[in-house]
């Protein structure tokens, strides 16, 4: 591929959207293209490295039917955003526009299809998010993190390319699972997505002190909370004469996940692929407000192939936990089969699969 190619990839600005885009994007430029990205101010840490003259500020808006005033305020900034992402293809002679989600990523590919310039849209979970089943219906070809996704129906053409994940998942992926001996220490890690999940501060401390004696004395523990409820989770592993390695932020997640015996969490698109390609059992909470319930479709394709088990947080307690746990521990062959079948579902190569159908847009747009 030649050097003079050029996409512009368009994400919201959290770590689900831009992740996967950062990930083409070293992809992209490994194969000799320069690469542009658009996002919104919340991108913030997720794009360092990212030089400053690749790196855009697009305007955007979530369209609501609500209230009519509103709605006019969002879609002229929506019309402001297509504007500025047209001037911005331009400037770039972009010859693909890629969107991954979120309400930025509307106006960069509304300008690809008014500009003619080949557009495709990423989604990553289980089911179409709003903006890109917008975008499908305008003609933008789709690639998908999982297989026949809910809302997919509509799309023109599409592709299964699976997610592409960090660098650091596809290291910590090397490391090949070893099933917890009965005489050594359970690694049990909780998190919640970017920021946590509220609900787990309470439930897994609640949960393990209900274990039996012998089972609580292997837990090593280490979860992640929110900053707020950091104290509480402290105090309650410590009442319960428990301990745990706690923290808002883990900047080593991937090699935190490869050192677990079992993975509790939520299951947001990027957590799902992140299990599937390091290969590890979890118990997946998903996150019960979500207006497409995404979560819960994520987590059900894990969970079909005994790749990990689905418990909506609506029907877990204490108890239910404790029990689930106190099987898994003394089970290290369910865990170690359980881990296998997530395996077999990463997609490792997400981010090249997904450059391929890229190139295969660009080189269609130069015919």
């Amino acid at each position: 591929m030649s050097a003079s190619a050029t996409a512009l990839l368009a994400a919201g600005g959290t770590g689900g959207h831009l992740f996967p885009a950062l990930s083409l994007r070293e992809a992209l430029l490994a194969r000799g293209w320069r690469v542009a990205i658009a996002t919104d101010k919340r991108a913030g840490a997720y794009i360092s490295g990212v030089p400053e003259e690749d790196f855009f500020s697009i305007e955007a808006a979530t369209i609501s039917a609500g209230n009519p005033l509103k709605a006019l305020a969002s879609a002229a900034k929506l019309g402001r955003g297509v504007m500025q992402s047209r001037g911005l293809i331009a400037g770039l002679d972009a010859d693909v526009v890629v969107g991954f989600g979120g309400y930025p990523t509307v106006p960069p590919v509304m300008a690809a299809r008014l500009s003619r310039v080949p557009a495709l849209v990423h989604e990553q979970n289980a089911v179409l998010g709003r903006a890109n089943r917008l975008l499908v219906k305008i003609g933008a070809a789709l690639a998908t993190g999982f297989p026949d996704p809910q809302g997919a129906a509509g799309a023109g053409e599409a592709s299964f390319t699976g997610n592409p994940v960090r660098a650091s998942v596809l290291e910590a992926a090397e490391r090949p699972y070893d099933p917890p001996a009965v005489d050594e220490r359970f690694r049990l890690l909780v998190f919640g997505g970017s920021q946590g999940a509220r609900a787990f501060s309470t439930l897994v401390p609640e949960a393990v002190a209900r274990l039996p004696e012998e089972a609580r004395g292997r837990l090593a523990i280490t979860q992640q909370c929110r900053p707020e409820d950091l104290e509480g989770a402290k105090s309650a592993y410590g009442g319960y004469g428990l301990a745990a390695e706690l923290a808002s932020f883990f900047d080593d997640l991937p090699a935190r996940i490869a050192a677990s015996h079992l993975v509790i969490s939520r299951a947001g698109a990027s957590t799902v692929s992140e299990l599937a390609v390091i290969g590890r059992p979890a118990i997946l909470i998903p996150f019960p407000y979500a207006l497409d319930q995404d979560q819960s479709a994520n987590a059900r394709l894990l969970a079909d192939i005994g790749g990990g088990w689905l418990v909506e947080e609506r029907e877990l307690t204490p108890e239910k936990l404790a029990s689930m746990l106190a099987d898994l521990i003394a089970r290290p062959d369910r865990l170690a089969e359980a881990a296998a079948a997530a395996r077999k579902a990463g997609r490792p190569d997400a981010a090249e699969r997904l450059a391929d159908v890229v190139e295969t847009l660009r080189d269609r747009g130069k015919q």
